[in-house]
């Protein structure tokens, strides 16, 4: 156990930045989901506002720090290529 002030605080303070990422991720998976369901069912419309309501909460945990850049990088190029085989 932290025995500092300092230690002390930035244990409460890490236990707030870990339930709000916790919170963020879940959201992002939930939207995931969404879109991807969208996806399979051939919802065209459904699936265009989903994929930019994505790539908007993906963009801003990254600017939050919830998630790396990179791995927000490589869900969009998902979520385009998914989007992609709608157009076909």
């Amino acid at each position: 156990m932290a025995h500092s002030k300092s230690a002390l605080k930035r244990l409460r303070t890490s236990k707030l930045a870990n339930l709000r990422n916790r919170a963020r991720n879940s959201e992002l998976k939930t939207l995931e989901k969404r879109f991807r369901a969208a996806v399979a069912a051939g919802e065209t419309e459904n699936a265009a506002t989903l994929l930019k309501e994505c790539c908007s909460r993906v963009d801003k945990a990254v600017k939050a720090g919830a998630i790396h850049a990179n791995k927000a990088a490589n869900k969009k190029s998902q979520f385009d290529k998914l989007a992609n085989t709608l157009n076909k």
